[in-house]
Parts: structure tokens; sequence; C-alpha cells
């Protein structure tokens, strides 16, 4: 009988073999296997507390995965690619470099907007790809993967630079507790003020640099097809 508190496995494994909701799912198999386990239901909740406050990174990343899930079943994609052809002029690299900057200002007030897997995947690469597509061009197999990975680009660009300007930031102080153990004694605003030129051209670089690859991706996949019309 100490087989049937693995009932919760089963119930996660068929749930989503039938691609029901998720967080059903998950929320499902934790009662029925505290019950069949002997657990009172104020028991669970205190555990549940007790693991999300234990594991809240952990958690937090699970349940922004399990929301990115759900909506892009809902027609997230769809949507972000919709709204972005609606802009003249928007391309690919207009869109990535546009979320960098926004990314930065954002990672400058130590923000996450979700990182790649939460607003990379599944909103900022069909805004690009949108923007492709509203020209009228089927987008090339390999113009997607470089976007793909110009947009993870960004995202690590973006945060990798400002993160350090919020006082008080885990990169902050990592800077500052390096530099003390070389003899260095630097206060934190010291250190966000000498960082806003390095962070302000670093984004720029990133910017400009996928904005012309964008561009000369696609004169190399869809001149010639323009050129026919």
């Amino acid at each position: 009988m100490e087989y049937i508190k693995l009932i919760g496995i089963l119930i996660v494994v068929l749930g989503f073999a039938l691609k029901l909701d998720s967080i059903l799912i998950i929320i499902l198999s934790s009662f029925v296997t505290a019950i069949v386990g002997g657990i009172d239901m104020i028991s669970l909740l205190e555990a549940f507390g007790q693991g999300f406050v234990a594991n809240r990174s952990m958690t937090i990343f699970i349940l922004v995965m399990l929301v990115t899930g759900t909506m892009e079943r809902n027609g997230l994609r769809e949507a972000s690619s919709a709204l972005i052809g609606k802009i003249k002029g928007a391309t690919a690299g207009i869109v990535i470099g546009a979320y960098g900057i926004i990314r930065g200002i954002f990672g400058a007030f130590n923000v996450g907007i979700g990182g790649v897997a939460g607003f990379i995947r599944p909103v900022l690469i069909p805004m690009a790809t949108g923007a492709v597509e509203s020209k009228g061009n089927k987008i090339n197999d390999e113009h997607l993967e470089q976007i793909k990975g110009m947009s993870a680009g960004i995202e690590n660009i973006a945060w990798f630079f400002c993160q350090v300007l919020f006082v008080g930031g885990s990169g902050a102080l990592l800077v500052q507790s390096t530099l003390e153990n070389l003899g260095y004694k630097v206060e934190l605003i010291q250190l966000a003020a000498i960082e806003i030129p390095i962070a302000i051209v670093g984004v720029a670089i990133g910017v400009i640099y996928y904005y012309l690859k964008d561009r000369s991706l696609c004169k190399k996949y869809y001149s010639k097809k323009q050129g026919d019309k």
C-alpha cells in the first residue's frame, strides 16, 4: 500500500500527457498526495508556504514558466506578432534594439521582466519575426535562428551592464567586495556613477550591432524577392 503515495506522480504524468492545465495538474497532484499520505490541509498549506520562502527564486521561476506556457497556448505569440505588424517601418533589428534599451533601463532599477523564458521566447521573438512577415516576407529559417540568438544576446548584454547600476544589487556588491579585497575601498554610489557611461556604451554597441546585422540578413534573404515584385 506504500506505493499508493506515488499516485501524485501518476496524476502529473497523465495530466501532461493529456495536455491538461499545468497549474491545475500540480495542485491536484499535491492535494491527492497529501490525502493518501495522511497529511491534513493545514499542514499541506504550511509546507507550501515554507517551501516558497526557502526556495522562492526557483518557485518564482517555475510559476513564470507555467504562466508563460498557459499564455502561449492561448495566443500570446500570435498577439505579439500581430501587434508589431501594425507598426510601420518596424524591423527585427529595431524591435530587438528597442527591447535592449528598455531592458537596460529596467535593469538599472534591478527589475526583472521575465528573461529568456518569460519574455524573449514568447514575446520578443514573435514580435521580431512579425516585423519581417509584415512586409510580405516568409521568414528564412536561418534568419529566424539569428533572430533567436540576437534576442537572447541583447537580454544578456543589457542585464550584464545595467544591473550593477542598482546600488545594493548583487552585481554591485560583488564588485565592491572584490575591490575591497584588493585594497580599494569604494562606495556603491561611486561604482554606479563610474558604471553609467560603460553601461550606455555597452548597450549602444549591442543595439547598433544587431540592427546592422539584421539589415544585412534582410538584404541577403529578401532583397531578390522584393526586386522581383
